[in-house]
Parts: C-alpha cells; sequence; structure tokens
C-alpha cells in the first residue's frame, strides 16, 4: 500500500497536511506529536511586515466549532526568514508557506523573497482571511482579493510570474458561487486550490449585550462547517482540473474521506489540532486501515469517488 501522493511535483509521504494558522510554525508542536510522520505543515500566514493583529478578546467557543478574529498577527518576513525557517528546515516533511498582505505587491514580494530560500516546497495564498480592516475600518482587503474574481485572476497571474514555486491559492467560502475564483485562479496559473477558509460569522454575549469578539464577527471553524466545505470542495472539482486540498471541520479519517470523495487530494486539518494534536497522525492511520479494509492500493482510488445516482 502506497499512501504517497504527488501535486505540482511535489510528492507527499501521506494526504495529511496541518493547516495554516493552527500549528504555528512547527516548532509549537515539536513535543506533543511526531512532525515527520504527517504529509505537511502550512505555516501561520506570514506578512512583509511585522502585524500585531487585532486587539483581544479575538477567540471564543460557539456551537459545534470557534471563532477567531486574530488580525494575521504575525513577525514578519524577515523574522520568520530568519528565526522559523530555520526550524522548519530541519523537519523532514513539506513546508508550505501561508503568505497574506492588503496589496498586490505585498504578496508579489513576499512570493519572490521566498523563493529564494532552500526548504520551502510551495506558497499557498491566503486570499480569505476574514479578519483584517482596512485603515478606514472597513471590510477585509484581503477577503476582496478572493470574492472578485477579476483581482484574484490579476493577483494570482503575477505572482506566479514572480515565484519559482508552486502556487496554492486558498479562497474564501463568502462567495455567492465558488467554482467562479476556482476558475480564476486555474485561468490565472494556480498549481492547487485549498478549500475552505473560514466563513464569517459572530457571536453575542447576552448578558454584556456585547459581541463575544472584541472586532465583532470573525472566522467560523470546525465541526460546523464541514458540510459548507464539503460542498464547495465537489463543486469546484466540477469545473478545475488543478488539484484540491481540502479543509474545513476535518477531524477524523471519516471526514478526510469525505473530501477525497468529493475531489480532494490532500486534507488538511485545523481546528481539531487544538483539541487533540494527535489528530494528525491518528487519521493517517485510520485512513490506512480503511484502506486495507476495502482494499484499495492508494488514496489516490478513493479522489473523485463520489456516486451520484
Amino acid at each position: 500500500m502506497k499512501l504517497e501522493v504527488e501535486i505540482a511535483e511535489i510528492k507527499f509521504k501521506n494526504q495529511i497536511i496541518a493547516a495554516s494558522g493552527t500549528f504555528g510554525y512547527g516548532e509549537e508542536y515539536k513535543e506533543l506529536i511526531d512532525i515527520e510522520k504527517i504529509g505537511g505543515i502550512v505555516t501561520k500566514s506570514i506578512t512583509l511586515k511585522p502585524t500585531s493583529g487585532n486587539p483581544p478578546p479575538r477567540i471564543c467557543e460557539v456551537e459545534s466549532g470557534m471563532l477567531n478574529s486574530i488580525g494575521l498577527q504575525n513577525e514578519g518576513l524577515a523574522s520568520f526568514l530568519r528565526e522559523k525557517l530555520t526550524f522548519l528546515k530541519k523537519i523532514n516533511t513539506n513546508i508550505i508557506v501561508s503568505i497574506a498582505g492588503v496589496k498586490e505587491k505585498e504578496y508579489i514580494e513576499l512570493a519572490r523573497q521566498l523563493s529564494r530560500e532552500d526548504g520551502i516546497c510551495a506558497i499557498e495564498l491566503n486570499l480569505s482571511c476574514p479578519n483584517i480592516k482596512d485603515k478606514a475600518g472597513g471590510s477585509s482587503q484581503v477577503l476582496h482579493f478572493g470574492q472578485d474574481e477579476k483581482i484574484l485572476y490579476s493577483l494570482v497571474k503575477k505572482v506566479k510570474k514572480e515565484s519559482k514555486l508552486p502556487i496554492f491559492v486558498k479562497l474564501t467560502p463568502n462567495v455567492t458561487d465558488i467554482t467562479l475564483p476556482a476558475k480564476a485562479a486555474e485561468r490565472a496559473g494556480a498549481d492547487a486550490l485549498t478549500l475552505i477558509n473560514t466563513p464569517l460569522a459572530m457571536a453575542v454575549d447576552i448578558e454584556e449585550k456585547i459581541p463575544k469578539l472584541k472586532s465583532v464577527t470573525g472566522g467560523l471553524s470546525g465541526p460546523a462547517i464541514k458540510p459548507i466545505a464539503l460542498r464547495m470542495v465537489w463543486q469546484a472539482a466540477q469545473v478545475v482540473n488543478i488539484p484540491i486540498i481540502g479543509v474545513g471541520g476535518i477531524a477524523s479519517a471519516e471526514d478526510a474521506i469525505e473530501f477525497m470523495l468529493c475531489g480532494a487530494t490532500l486534507i488538511q486539518i485545523g481546528t481539531a489540532v487544538f483539541l487533540e494534536p494527535e489528530v494528525l497522525t491518528r487519521v493517517i492511520e485510520e485512513i490506512e486501515k480503511y484502506l486495507k479494509k476495502h482494499n484499495l492500493n492508494s488514496p489516490r482510488d478513493l479522489i473523485g469517488g463520489l456516486i451520484i445516482k
């Protein structure tokens, strides 16, 4: 049995990847799990300059999930290259760096500089964070990149031109028709799509009569969004020919296999890691048991295998 899969000429030892924003830069989990057993790590999103993020409270538990409004807090590219990447290079697994910005030129410069570094296999464009406000306090510019197909196409095309690394595009679910940005990203040269990021949501404290998040709204993650993510992965898989990386509420092999049947080649696990860091390695073992039980030689035998009667 072979658990290995390949996309964009990158070989993954298995399909399970730690999702961006929930696994830090790997070092935070080194004492909790054997990181080298998983197929890869998507780093916490980095920006060109350090970002302090949103004021607290910026995380709260909700029914079947959690809300977060971290606001892309990070130490910036220079610190990442100097400190975080040094550790990541020592890990025997694929490293995918998530990048974000509020202007096209920021994404382009991030991709250009990261392409010069060893130890990185791909770049994931975070075009879908719902937690960044512009200077006037309006809606997220990052979110707009993912909601407007023309803007998305332009950005992906320019980043692809400047990058020597494969480009994975993480799409927002906060759109009417996910197939439109999916097709735009493919036309622009994206090597894979990541679906989905967090839907915009909110929660209210009825005793204080205030929002539970300081920023009022935030991104919803966890089991609550899995049906939405499955639907969008399936829809995108019908219209694009590039690989899809499924993410959203995955916490078991059953969840992961549902995403594979709907068309996902790789699987990212995020919020579940907060509750059980070992979920990453457990799901790998459970998928292997499922394949043996059903006399399948590879997880590739499951991808896109959903039967519609």
